[in-house]
């Protein structure tokens, strides 16, 4: 079974070296036309001067061979020439991902310190959790901390510069972007893990013999770390991910900014050597986590399975996600009964008044009316998105092990190089965005499913079942499958929200809806052209992506505390026995 995780491992890789490797046969347009035009502008697109062109790029011999040539070029570490600017490939690449590197080194940095200060309580008083706080803050978009960082303390107060790579003072700003959500992912983690860990009887006897406070602390930090490494190695990926977006917000030359201004110039050379960079981080980034963890558990606990106690839910009250729900359904409804299309350029850039309670945009467009709407068309395709994951992941369920390696390259792959990959393909649009998010949502749903299955497999009544003959067909569709879609579907509906702001992120971005559509991400895109007359254009989006973020994380705490709740409670049978009572 290992030997089928590690074949869809290499199938699913080689797929996606194939797709970068053909992205000119997959793009459905004429790569020709784009060369021609970046080398002369004024040049008449002719048939000849494009059959002359596609001799000189290979387009012409096929796409199997030209697969074939990119990718000996490719072992010979040559990525060919730029289709814009003519120049060679690699330089480029180095270039960017050295800037990258230098830029997640530090939002790392950040990362570790914000973690350091949630878990530090927790060591300190040795019970509780880092609490919703970081819950709040893993789940703000890169992207939005980023806008909303450039607008306070770049463009109101100027403390820091909001733009370029010259000194140290301009990797503050994104590093701080980058690192803070990171931080409060690490943070609860390990600061929930800890009180139980803490409870632990190893921890009773060590006080009973007067070891040290600093010894329990750090023997305990030995026993959370290694089961969350993996963890740690997926927020390092994610921070690849967001980096693309805070490169693009703050104008840092790095090697995400690279590939997303290749796939909107179509220059494909270009795209592919960036890609091929941003993936091979996350790969290395992946296996650096797992050599982490093996040299964490020692040679004496290197084969054995070490896992944590069940986490203490963090506590939510249900008046935080009613609250918020209120305010956002409050907002939306008020905007949906307005034209989010209306302009009049004699109101542009207007303040906030009755006529306009959230002001006006560029055009004279009412911000209320393109946030309703734009909530209607990004909450829908985000759901399609969700049941897409839900469905994928019941199917992969049942074959745990091939899920696996494929789960492996898509944990490898943040939605932001999945969403350049799909529009340098089929163009930027809602449709690529959500096909590029469902790519990479499936797989933690996908491990639940599978850990349900085997779970429901084992039961003793499915034993029974199958002694009174029933039939598989019968035992799959009554018994196994109700007992996992019900869990899995309530945790799909949790990552809804989630799934939400990736799309707003791509959207940002210019991967995912086109103008004039008002959705939430192409909204912030928008107002920054402007965001230094008219900041409320900017942060109208902002605040609700951050209501959203909390709404996901209130509600998904207020639904495990009610799990964890229902599970401590003794079974009824015992209250019900005394028959005269």
């Amino acid at each position: 079974m290992a030997d089928a995780a590690t074949l869809t491992r290499l199938l699913c890789l080689i797929a996606v070296l194939a797709a970068v490797g053909l992205l000119p046969w997959l793009s459905g347009r004429d790569p020709a036309l784009a060369v021609l035009r970046a080398r002369s502008a004024e040049q008449d697109p002719t048939e000849e001067a494009l059959d002359s062109v596609r001799r000189d790029l290979g387009l012409d011999a096929g796409p199997l061979s030209l697969l074939g040539g990119w990718a000996s070029d490719l072992l010979r570490g040559d990525l060919g020439t730029s289709w814009v600017s003519g120049t060679e490939v690699l330089p480029s690449v180095v270039s960017g991902i050295q800037v990258s590197l230098a830029l997640m080194g530090a939002s790392l940095g950040v990362a570790l310190l914000l973690a350091c200060a949630l878990v530090a309580p927790v060591l300190v008083r040795g019970r509780a959790s880092a609490g919703a706080w970081a819950a709040m803050l893993a789940a703000v978009p890169e992207f939005l901390l980023a806008t909303v960082a450039l607008l306070v303390f770049g463009v109101w107060l100027g403390w820091l510069p909001t733009s370029g790579w010259v000194g140290p003072e301009n990797m503050v700003l994104p590093a701080v972007a980058l690192g803070v959500p990171g931080g409060g992912l690490l943070g609860r983690l390990v600061a929930d893990a800890l009180p139980a860990v803490l409870d632990e009887r190893w921890v009773e006897l060590w006080r009973g013999a007067g070891v040290s406070r600093a010894r329990i602390a750090g023997a305990a930090l030995r026993r959370v770390l290694p089961p969350l490494v993996p963890q740690f190695g997926m927020v390092a990926v994610g921070l690849t991910g967001g980096a693309v977006a805070v490169e693009t917000v703050f104008a840092v030359p790095g090697i995400g900014r690279t590939a997303l201004g290749a796939a909107k110039s179509q220059d494909l050379p270009l795209l592919q050597g960036a890609v091929l960079a941003l993936l091979a981080l996350g790969l290395v980034t992946g296996a650096l986590a797992a050599l982490a963890r093996r040299r964490l558990l020692g040679p004496a606990l290197r084969d054995a399975s070490l896992s944590l106690p069940p986490a203490r839910p963090v506590r939510a009250h249900p008046a935080i996600p009613l609250s918020l729900f209120t305010v956002l359904a409050v907002t939306i409804g008020w905007g949906l009964l307005r034209d989010p299309y209306a302009v009049n350029t004699m109101d542009r850039l207007a303040a906030p008044s009755w006529a306009h309670p959230l002001g006006t945009d560029g055009l004279g467009r009412d911000v209320l009316a393109r946030l309703g709407h734009g909530a209607a068309s990004t909450v829908g395709t985000a759901a399609a998105v969700c049941l897409l994951s839900l469905l994928i992941a019941l199917a992969l369920g049942f074959l745990p092990r091939i899920a696996e390696g494929a789960a492996d390259i898509a944990n490898a792959l943040p939605p932001v190089i999945v969403g350049i990959l799909v529009a340098a393909a089929a163009g930027p649009g809602t449709g690529g965005a959500a096909l590029a998010v469902a790519l990479i949502s499936w797989p933690a749903l996908s491990a639940h499913a599978a850990a349900l299955v085997q779970e429901v497999r084992a039961s003793a009544f499915l034993t029974a079942q199958r002694a009174i003959g029933a039939s598989p067909f019968w035992i799959l569709t009554r018994h196994v499958l109700p007992s996992v879609a019900a869990p899995v579907a309530r945790h799909a509906l949790l990552r809804l929200p989630g799934i939400a702001l990736a799309l707003a992120s791509l959207g940002f971005l210019g991967l995912g809806a086109q103008p004039p559509a008002p959705e939430w991400g192409l909204l912030l895109d928008e107002s920054r052209a402007y965001v230094e007359r008219a900041p409320w254009a900017a942060l109208a989006p902002a605040v609700a992506l951050a209501l959203l973020a909390g709404l996901a994380v209130s509600g998904a705490a207020l639904t495990q505390g009610r799990r964890v709740r229902r599970r401590a409670t003794p079974a009824p049978v015992k209250k019900e026995a005394p028959v005269g009572v």
